[in-house]
């Protein structure tokens, strides 16, 4: 298992928009990939448990991946995640 914690760049954190570029990204790998916020761990390929985790701007959150492509994964979503979904 790989895993590397990041800080939520965008104000608005992973709100509908940026969850589903998340979610998007993560389907790509066919790792199993998690997101953790606290003590939440939920399924990164599911939209719903994304948005449950509340995540706002400023937010520390560990993404967690298992799986051939798990280093890649963890990866690209990290680098999603600092890009601040292109958002202002």
């Amino acid at each position: 298992m790989y895993s590397k914690e990041v800080t939520v760049q965008n104000h608005v954190g992973l709100h509908a928009r940026p969850a589903t570029f998340f979610i998007q990204k993560a389907n790509e790998f066919k790792a199993s990939i998690w997101v953790e916020r606290e003590d939440r761990r939920v399924n990164a390929k599911s939209l719903l448990g994304v948005l449950s985790l509340g995540i706002v701007g400023g937010t520390d959150i560990r993404i967690l991946a298992g799986g051939m492509d798990e280093e890649n994964a963890v990866e690209e979503l990290v680098k999603l995640v600092n890009s601040g979904f292109a958002e202002a």
